[in-house]
């Protein structure tokens, strides 16, 4: 079971980036997957989340509409695309999976969802400066 986290890296406040998480070793599609990140001395918090059926998604409630997530269940990867960045944004980012149904993502929000999911990578740095 494997999730691997790519695109991170240095950008200037207002620029893009585009992250994206391939898996493998286990059927993602029988799993949400999602998009989290840690900065120093902070907890790890939840950015956004995607459905098994590759539509539904959840979004934190303060990202302003600025990340887009989405999911490609036939390449089995999830992709996190960022816009307007700020120095705020600088963490490491994580994908995740895990099973959780809609009424207890509704219920705890995606802000709090990282101790739910059991399937982690890595994760990729993501500077804003």
């Amino acid at each position: 079971v494997q999730l691997v986290e790519s695109g991170g890296g240095l950008v200037q406040p207002g620029g893009s980036l585009s992250l994206s998480c391939s898996a493998s070793g286990f059927a993602p599609i029988t799993y949400l997957m999602g998009w989290f990140r840690q900065a120093p001395g902070k907890e790890r918090e939840g950015i956004a989340i995607v459905d098994t059926d590759g539509v539904t998604t959840y979004y934190a409630v303060n990202l302003g509409g600025r990340f887009t997530i989405s999911r490609d269940n036939a390449k089995t990867t999830l992709d996190l695309q960022m816009n307007s960045l700020q120095s705020e944004d600088t963490a490491l980012y994580y994908c995740a999976a895990g099973r959780l149904g809609k009424s207890s993502i509704e219920r705890l929000g995606v802000q709090n969802l990282a101790p739910f999911l059991s399937v982690w990578g890595p994760g990729t740095q993501v500077t804003v400066s």
